[in-house]
């Protein structure tokens, strides 16, 4: 293979699985066997890192290969930081370019099997103007927003759990108004009009239905499976996804075989509610989030299975990651429902603590990268971007930024220094924290302006809101929190003009950079403002005749991948 053939390309990408749940990243309680084999045949990168410590965001940045905030795409509000309706007004505006796109223009065909959770409507029903297959991809099969626990009946919800709380309190109270104001009509206390008590029931039952009508409904209007631009399942019955998706995917392999392909196999695996097949639970050490992992690991296996038979494994460039940290707030009974971000502090949502970014990053390209690599530089998901651009062929556009770097001539080894030597945390529209890798050293410092506030006290994640704030319940420090990354991975000694001669200078340099950095941002549409948020009935996507909306299309006796 020389290096100018164009390889086939699978993307493997885990949502919310931590740095630590993985063997090859230390961990020694799951057992990942061929995740483990990509990284001995291949390169692993021990600080990989999401431009975002939650989904959407983070994936934007992924297909895009900039930060989330230049193209909209970060939120303002605590509330959505993620697209939180299928039958929301925002998503991936039709005005950037994926990857997928690129390649897609240099004769690649491109398939997304699994998440989305880029949006899907803007103005209508079935306008799909941010739908995969607007972006690039030829194929599309898989969720367009993804897992929730509310896709499964039983589960507790997820889904703004604290809002749904209060407005059930709010819609009791409103109810008993007009039932305590019938005791002074009926006790002649004084007169209460027929049409008051009517006039306020009503208004409690168009509050009561004015929410009802899309929390209530959550699982039948986000839990949908699709196949390009048409609904296969609604709700999704979430116990057989797995394996339709494994399906699709070697199927996909099967199809394009004589390439080149893109496919991006987003998995579903290990979000909640660990939505697992049953000879899977019980496998492992670590409950059913290890089975879950394990689970992931299996599929992972029969997709390099798959490349191995058809014998494209040399000329196929096999990337795998996760979307962000994985989450410590998630428990059920007292045991734990999330991951392990191994020694780094945080988790998913928190801005900029280590937990909440650093991610998997192994890239395995037989005959091209040396087996067995490890590499410690700062690289980011969004060098994704250009690195397919270079290896596939493409022209990177020239009328943005790209805050991405091609990581070709790190992987083979013709420089040992990353090509990033600044890096920025945004936690929604906020930078909480950034990252200094100096040009001349090995030295990674990093500087958090602001940190969120774990609840309760003395605990190390927000437990008490469920995901922690980005604005608002935080801490911010001035003079910033320093630490040197390089020597305390976990951030537990930050450093003061005291212990760290550097201190003045390193702040200063990093401040340069953001004001630099700020510079090069323009003003978007943003994705997530209240408008674009809320759920729109006639936005809805509706298999069937609105609001009776229900189908299964994937009845047919599935073919045994079991």
């Amino acid at each position: 293979v020389t290096r100018n053939s164009r390889p086939n390309i699978v993307l493997l990408m885990a949502d919310d699985l931590g740095v630590g749940d993985v063997c090859c990243y230390g961990n020694n309680t799951v057992s990942t066997p061929n995740i483990d084999r990509l990284a001995s045949e291949g390169v692993r990168l021990t600080q990989h890192l999401a431009a975002a410590s939650v989904c959407t965001p983070s994936r934007t940045a992924f297909l895009t290969g900039r930060y989330p905030v230049r193209s909209g795409m970060a939120s303002p509000f605590n509330l959505n930081r993620v697209l939180t309706w299928l039958g929301g007004s925002g998503g991936l505006p039709t005005n950037e370019t994926t990857f997928a796109k690129l390649l897609q223009h240099r004769g690649y065909r491109t398939g997304l099997i699994g998440k989305w959770h880029q949006g899907l409507s803007c103005a209508s029903r079935n306008d799909h103007c941010y739908h995969p297959l607007n972006h690039g991809f030829d194929y599309f099969y898989g969720l367009p927003f993804g897992l929730l626990s509310d896709c499964q009946a039983s589960r507790t919800p997820e889904l703004h759990r604290w809002l749904r709380i209060k407005l059930w309190m709010s819609t009791a109270v409103l109810g008993l108004v007009p039932v305590l104001l019938l005791v002074p009509k009926y006790a002649r206390w004084f007169p209460v009009p027929w049409k008051v008590l009517l006039a306020l029931g009503l208004l409690a039952f168009l509050f009561f239905l004015a929410w009802y009508s899309s929390y209530g409904f959550t699982r039948r209007w986000n839990c949908i499976l699709m196949r390009n631009h048409d609904i296969v399942q609604q709700p999704l019955r979430e116990g057989r996804v797995t394996s339709l998706l494994l399906k699709e995917a070697l199927a996909f392999i099967d199809r394009y075989k004589r390439g080149p392909f893109l496919l991006f196999v987003s998995f579903l695996h290990v979000h909640t509610p660990l939505i697992t097949k049953e000879k899977f639970v019980g496998h492992s050490k670590y409950g059913l989030y290890g089975d879950n992992v394990e689970e992931m690991d299996w599929m992972v296996g029969r997709i390099l299975e798959a490349l191995d038979r058809e014998r494209l494994s040399n000329h196929t460039l096999v990337y795998f990651t996760s979307d962000n940290g994985g989450r410590l707030e998630v428990q059920e009974g007292g045991a734990q429902l999330g991951g392990s971000n191994g020694v780094y502090k945080g988790g998913k949502g928190m801005g900029g603590w280590e937990g909440g970014i650093r991610v998997p990053g192994i890239f395995r390209w037989p005959t091209v990268l040396e087996a067995g690599k490890v590499i410690d530089e700062p690289t980011s998901l969004m060098d994704i971007y250009p690195t397919l651009s270079y290896v596939g062929g493409g022209i990177l556009p020239q009328d943005r930024v790209i805050d991405g770097r091609n990581l070709m001539p790190l992987l083979e080894g013709r420089v040992s220094h990353s090509d990033h030597e600044f890096l920025f945390h945004y936690c929604g529209v906020y930078l909480h924290t950034a990252r200094w890798h100096q040009k001349d050293c090995a030295t990674v410092w990093k500087v958090h302006y602001v940190t969120p506030k774990f609840s309760p006290d003395g605990a190390d994640a927000c437990y008490g809101s469920g995901i922690c704030s980005c604005s608002g319940d935080v801490t911010y420090h001035d003079p910033p929190l320093l630490f040197d990354i390089s020597r305390d991975p976990s951030e537990a000694r930050p450093l003061s003009p005291d212990n760290e001669a550097l201190f003045g200078s390193v702040v200063k340099k990093i401040e340069a950079a953001i004001k630099e950095h700020r510079r090069t941002l323009t003003p978007v549409p943003q994705q997530f403002s209240v408008f674009n948020t809320i759920w729109k009935p006639w936005l809805q996507p509706c298999c069937g005749t609105f609001p009776f909306c229900g189908c299964d299309k994937e009845d047919d006796i599935l073919s045994t991948a079991w």
